[in-house]
C-alpha cells in the first residue's frame, strides 16, 4: 500500500444516502487490517465508508462478481468477508447493546444474553464467536466498554453521584464500577469531573470574553 493514511469516508457521494449493504470483516482488529480492507475496496473503486463500529457500508449496488472479488481480495491477507445475513445479525447485536446502554434511563434487569436473544433473534455460540472475530473482543467486553462510555457521559453532562451512576448501569456497587472504570480507561471518575469543570470554564469564557 503506497498511502499510509486511513481515509475513513472514502467518498463524499454518500452523504445523504443509506447504504445498500453493510458488511463486517472477520479478523479486522487493528488499524493495519483496516488499511488493507480500504486498499482492496479502493482497488475495486467501490463507493463506501466505514461505520462507527467498523462495518463496510457500500453506497452502490454491487454485482456477485464484485462481491466475490472483494471476498477474494480480502482473503489474500487472511481477512474474511462475512455474508449479509450474518453481518445483519452482528449489526443487530451491536445496535441492541448501544440502544439499551445509551438510550434508556436505566438498564433493564434482564441479562444481556436474554436481551440479545430477544432483539437479535439469536444467541448461538457460533454467532458469539463471529462477534469476537469481528470486533476483536467478546460481547461481554463490548458491553463493559459501552457501560463505561455511558458512565463517562453521565459524569460529563449530569451532576450525578457515582452511587447513582452505578445503580443506573446495574453495578453491584459503586466500588465495583470504580474498579472497572479505572481498568478500562486508566483514569478515575474524578478526572472526568475535573474535565467537565474545565470545559465549563472555557465555554463561559467564550460566552463572556470580558470576564477573562
Amino acid at each position: 500500500m503506497t498511502d499510509s493514511k486511513l481515509n475513513i469516508n472514502s467518498s463524499n457521494n454518500h452523504k445523504d444516502k443509506e447504504a445498500f449493504k453493510k458488511l463486517y470483516v472477520k479478523y479486522m482488529v487493528c488499524l493495519r487490517d483496516k488499511m488493507i480492507v480500504q486498499s482492496v475496496l479502493e482497488k475495486q473503486e467501490l463507493n463506501y465508508k466505514f461505520s462507527v463500529h467498523d462495518a463496510i457500508e457500500l453506497y452502490e449496488e454491487i454485482t456477485k462478481v464484485q462481491y466475490h472479488e472483494l471476498k477474494r481480495g480480502l482473503s489474500k491477507s487472511g481477512l474474511i468477508l462475512i455474508d449479509e445475513k450474518e453481518s445483519m445479525l452482528i449489526d443487530r447485536i451491536i445496535n441492541t447493546i448501544i440502544e439499551v446502554i445509551h438510550y434508556t434511563d436505566a438498564l433493564p434487569k434482564l441479562n444481556f444474553t436474554d436481551i440479545i436473544s430477544e432483539h437479535a433473534g439469536s444467541k448461538s455460540e457460533s454467532l458469539l464467536k463471529i462477534f469476537s472475530d469481528v470486533k476483536g473482543m467478546s460481547i461481554l467486553q463490548f458491553i463493559v466498554i459501552q457501560k463505561i462510555e455511558r458512565a463517562k457521559e453521565l459524569l460529563l453532562y449530569d451532576d450525578m453521584p457515582l452511587s447513582e451512576i452505578a445503580e443506573i448501569l446495574h453495578y453491584k456497587n459503586e466500588h465495583y464500577m470504580l474498579a472497572q472504570f479505572k481498568k478500562v480507561t486508566g483514569l478515575s471518575p474524578t478526572y472526568f469531573k475535573r474535565l467537565k469543570n474545565e470545559r465549563m470554564k472555557i465555554a463561559e469564557q467564550r460566552l463572556n470574553p470580558k470576564s477573562r
